[in-house]
């Protein structure tokens, strides 16, 4: 497992593009055949991704957590980006399709991912944090949601928010997440940008384009700096910093967060007019 360590709102001013992108940004966090882990020094949280082909991959415990599980004392949420496939907890399996979710919280010993097809695999996203309670594993169908639809296609920036672990949904001591897709003709996510200092928040951009990228927007409102993330590319988001983007083609993205409260609304919101 790889530790990174942010740089603080004092550093960031001074950081040039590739210190920021090696900051805040996760370039190659999905691989074919492999389970790979990111600690961030923000939260205490993990992030990963575990895409199996022809063979199961089972979840380790990394040395730094000193336990014997990897949710001895952590939750996990975990989200399918790529084709059909399962995930194996203990004694029950569980089967997600593109778009699906799964909660697993603390307590338990052995994670194992599959996938249906080791030609079209699963592409599993992992997201967790500590967790001082335990909550029953839970899936989220894709198909059940029912989309919060905020924006503007004037302001192009029409948009549906799927909440998939969240408090009046699958319970979690922490972790809050769910994903957000485009109208089409819309471009912008989180404008009008806010800032929420009890949570950071972690952004997974996905269905994205190859040859197409998200500016993505970071920093305090009268100091903005910008990273071009690319498909299943990840940025961090720090509690001082905005987390707004534009795409130059149609994308979605996966959000989640960990901190002080499961409030989605709790947020400081900004105008456009306050950015500099």
């Amino acid at each position: 497992m790889r530790i990174l360590q942010l740089a603080d709102e004092v550093r960031y001013p001074r950081m040039s593009t590739e210190e920021l992108r090696s900051s805040f940004l996760l370039e190659d966090l999905f691989t074919s055949g492999a389970i790979q882990l990111v600690y961030v020094d923000l939260d205490r949280t993990v992030v990963g991704s575990a895409v199996p082909l022809a063979e199961p991959l089972q979840l380790p415990c990394p040395d730094q957590f000193r336990a014997a599980s990897f949710t001895e004392r952590r939750e996990l949420g975990i989200f399918n980006i790529g084709a059909q496939g399962t995930i194996c907890v203990d004694d029950k399996t569980f089967s997600l399709a593109n778009r699906d979710a799964l909660y697993i919280g603390r307590g338990n010993h052995s994670i194992t991912f599959s996938s249906a097809n080791a030609a079209i695999p699963a592409e599993f996203y992992l997201l967790s944090y500590p967790a001082h309670a335990v909550h029953p594993t839970a899936v989220v169908s894709a198909t059940g949601l029912v989309p919060l639809t905020i924006g503007d296609p004037a302001t192009a920036n029409l948009r549906s928010i799927n909440k998939l672990i969240h408090l009046e949904g699958v319970a979690s001591c922490q972790l809050v997440m769910g994903f957000t897709t485009l109208h089409s003709g819309s471009v912008w996510n989180t404008m009008p940008p806010h800032t929420h200092m009890r949570r950071s928040e972690v952004y997974l951009y996905f269905d994205l384009d190859p040859e197409q990228r998200i500016v993505h927007l970071m920093g305090p409102a009268k100091q903005t700096r910008h990273l071009f993330v690319a498909n299943k590319q990840v940025a961090i988001s720090p509690l001082w910093s905005i987390h707004a983007g534009v795409g130059t083609g149609s994308y979605s993205f996966c959000w989640g967060m960990g901190g002080e409260n499961q409030v989605y609304t709790d947020m400081d919101a900004l105008r456009i007019s306050d950015l500099f």
